[in-house]
């Protein structure tokens, strides 16, 4: 029998909820004996019985809802993606039908189907969506539902933009909650970005026993505009693959096998099966996904793949059905169609919606993790260690005693770091904290319980660390700057999802050693300050702080603000080297909280006032030898450590009311005007100058320049790669003598 509806009985009752759906049917053959009474009870978190006919029945009942939804959405706009969701309805409908709503993706083009999900199970409403014809309004529109998806919109547990990000919330949430699965939904087309099954497999190596996050690809034989890379494989060359990655358990289920429509395609369509056969297609998937998630649960790394055509259901298939343009609207014979093969009976749509409403205990905004704040344990003080003024001492190593102090306080906090924590020298974090690792080995500080994770690509490191954050724990990215391009993108997309967030969580905390002055040896392969610049650009969206502490004693109280801040993104940017100590821990907790600090002023002299500007801390040194110099010729000097540049805006150059936990404290004029002003203002970098935009706005100097990083060589000192960018305390000194001319 042929599953297209008939047109619904004009006398027919209509939800409140359906209010602006335009087309309904007529009941699909056996409605009353399977469908009529929703399978998840009142009370019930799951069906009971997966193999049941009903079971089936109504999985299918929730798939064609969340297609119909899914199209009618995007076409009321004429934009957004509804292909992807549409070959992964019955496997979203399973999960939910299971009772597993903590459902996270990393394709943000399968927003629509998610925000359908949220809108039949209530979750919406938090945000004053109740009917379709809301849903309708408010997609795709600021202060409504975002075309990709965003943590702020209630039930959604984490944002989904770039590829390859959402096994990291997965892999974090099962950490954090052992016994909840956690799926995450994998298209092919991001499958083919880096790191996602690597990420995967050395997160199992590490920690063996957290199997309870499931992913869930999406095989449909296309990306956005072509064929997927993958779409040539057989079902056992990608079996193969799976458990080529450490995966015990991988489940297939594949639509063709059902078919009974004469498709001549490797991908089928199921919607255009018989009923009876996508019935027994939607049963297999749920009894496939059954068998999964207990898999997962039980302890053995499992995937589940749902192979079918992209789009099956909606207006049409493959890369065609990725995107909706203007023309794509619900007055077009395509988009009408395709909604008329979907539509239910307003009956069905009681059923659907009371499923979803109980599955998993409630509406997704009010039972999945991520709608709490997790407690955390108390820290107390920090055991900081004051160095003496004038002595050296590493900044990196300080920082490294608090970390491990933390992680001894807080038995969740991660620290993650690619290249090795001795090489940052960092060591003391792995004494105390321990690397995690199948095999012990005290020489090298491993053990099976450690906390210090250490994949070697950068885009596992901080996709763990990020992923904690965002769920609610501490946690710790270490490394070097000149790498930390291959992790950020997913840092960039946390704190964006944590300035909207309605909850608070710990600030996603990052420190990067190593600054391009301290490995001339290496060569420019590891040094790549220009970061500096995307970190020094995020400033302005409100919630992040790069930090420049200028010492030991500034790193201490850096690390230990970044600790205690909410829903932002700290970076803090310092040296592996022994480097002289310039203030105390009082003199540093006032550069951090103000956002400079004077670390010296001549003596007297009515000679010309030279102020320097300085982000950094090895940057320093060729600074204080200028001032050496200037001071001979009879200038008056002036050194101030630009530590927390975000603070040294003006109100209205950053976004800071638009964020949760807004942080509003900026420099007044008067005190911003006491630090910097003189008759020559010289801005002094070791990265990119985009760090000094604060100062360079703001100051009053008609005279000013910036010394800044150029480019990377290979030298035997961090003097001589000075020279070659010519930063050295010669060329600055000249520099400010030509200005005064």
């Amino acid at each position: 029998m042929n599953s297209i509806a008939q047109p619904i009985a004009p006398d027919a009752a209509i939800p409140a909820f359906c209010e602006g759906i335009e087309h309904f049917a007529s009941p699909l053959p056996e409605f009353d004996r399977l469908g009529a009474v929703p399978l998840i009870a009142e009370g019930s978190t799951a069906i009971a019985d997966p193999t049941a006919p009903a079971a089936a029945y109504q999985t299918l009942l929730g798939a064609d809802a969340l297609r119909y939804l899914t199209l009618q959405v995007t076409g009321a706009k004429g934009s957004g993606h509804p292909g992807g969701f549409a070959s992964s309805a019955e496997a979203y409908a399973s999960l939910v039908m299971l009772g597993h709503t903590n459902i996270v993706t990393e394709v943000g083009h399968h927003a629509p189907g998610f925000y359908s999900a949220m809108f039949i199970d209530g979750s919406l409403e938090e945000m004053g969506i109740h009917t379709v014809m809301q849903m309708r309004t408010r997609f795709r529109e600021r202060h409504g539902l975002l075309g990709h998806l965003s943590g702020a919109i209630p039930g959604i547990l984490a944002p989904a933009g770039p590829l390859g990000q959402g096994q990291h919330f997965a892999m974090a949430g099962a950490l954090l909650h052992p016994g909840t699965l956690f799926p995450v939904t994998i298209g092919d087309g991001g499958m083919g970005e880096p790191y996602v099954l690597n990420a995967m497999m050395h997160f199992h190596t590490a920690y063996p026993q957290v199997t309870n996050f499931l992913p869930v690809l999406i095989w449909n034989g296309y990306s956005q505009e072509h064929h997927a890379m993958c779409s040539t494989w057989g079902n056992q060359e990608m079996i193969a693959y799976w458990k080529g990655h450490g995966f015990e358990e991988v489940i297939l289920v594949d639509a063709r096998d059902f078919d009974d429509s004469g498709q001549d395609s490797a991908y089928a369509d199921s919607t255009y099966f018989s009923l009876e056969k996508r019935l027994a297609f939607a049963g297999a998937v749920l009894s496939g996904m059954d068998r999964a998630a207990r898999a997962a649960l039980g302890g053995r790394l499992t995937a589940f793949i749902v192979k079918q055509m992209k789009g099956a259901g909606v207006h049409t298939v493959g890369s065609k059905s990725h995107n909706l343009y203007p023309k794509d609207t619900l007055d077009q014979p395509h988009i009408i169609e395709g909604l008329k093969r979907r539509a239910l009976n307003p009956e069905a749509w009681e059923t659907v919606r009371a499923n979803f409403s109980r599955a998993g205990g409630g509406p997704a905004a009010k039972t999945v993790v991520t709608e709490r704040e997790r407690e955390l344990p108390e820290l107390g003080r920090l055991p900081m260690q004051e160095f003496p003024v004038g002595e050296k001492a590493v900044p990196a190593t300080a920082m490294g005693a608090l970390v491990a102090a933390v992680g001894k306080a807080d038995p969740r906090y991660v620290v993650s770091n690619a290249d090795g924590n001795e090489a940052s020298a960092m060591k003391n974090i792995n004494d105390a904290l321990k690397i995690r690792h199948p095999t012990v080995d005290p020489l090298y500080n491993q053990e099976p319980t450690g906390q210090v994770y250490e994949p070697l690509n950068e885009d596992a490191c901080a996709g763990l660390a990020a992923g904690l954050a965002l769920f609610g724990s501490r946690a710790l990215w270490l490394s070097y700057e000149s790498f930390a391009i291959n992790g950020w993108p997913i840092v960039q997309t946390v704190t964006q999802a944590m300035a909207e967030l309605r909850r608070r969580t710990p600030a996603m905390v990052c420190m990067f050693t190593a600054g391009a002055l301290e490995q001339g040896r290496n060569g420019w392969t590891h040094q790549r300050p220009e970061i500096e610049n995307y970190f020094a650009a995020m400033m302005r969206n409100g919630n992040v702080f790069p930090l420049f502490p200028c010492d030991a004693n500034q790193i201490q109280v850096a690390y230990e603000w970044a600790t205690q801040a909410s829903n932002k993104g700290m970076v803090i940017i310092a040296s592996k080297s022994p480097l002289p100590v310039h203030t105390t821990l009082a003199q540093a907790r006032e550069g951090i909280e103000k956002g400079a600090i004077s670390l010296y002023e001549s003596a007297n002299g009515d000679g010309v006032q030279v102020v320097f500007a300085v982000t950094g801390d090895m940057v320093l040194l060729p600074v204080f030898q200028a001032r050496d110099t200037l001071e001979a010729a009879g200038f008056r000097v002036r050194i101030v450590s630009v530590a927390n540049p975000r603070r040294l805006y003006r109100p209205t150059d950053v976004a800071w009311d638009s964020v949760s936990q807004p942080d509003n404290l900026f420099m007044d004029d008067d005190h911003f005007n006491a630090l910097f002003d003189g008759d020559i203002l010289i801005g002094v970098t070791g990265g990119a100058s985009g760090s000094l935009e604060p100062v360079m706005l703001r100051t009053r100097a008609a005279r000013r320049d910036v010394f800044a990083w150029k480019r990377g060589e290979t030298t035997a000192s961090p003097d001589e790669l000075f020279q070659v960018n010519a930063m050295t305390g010669e060329d600055i000194a000249a520099r400010v003598k030509d200005l005064a001319r």
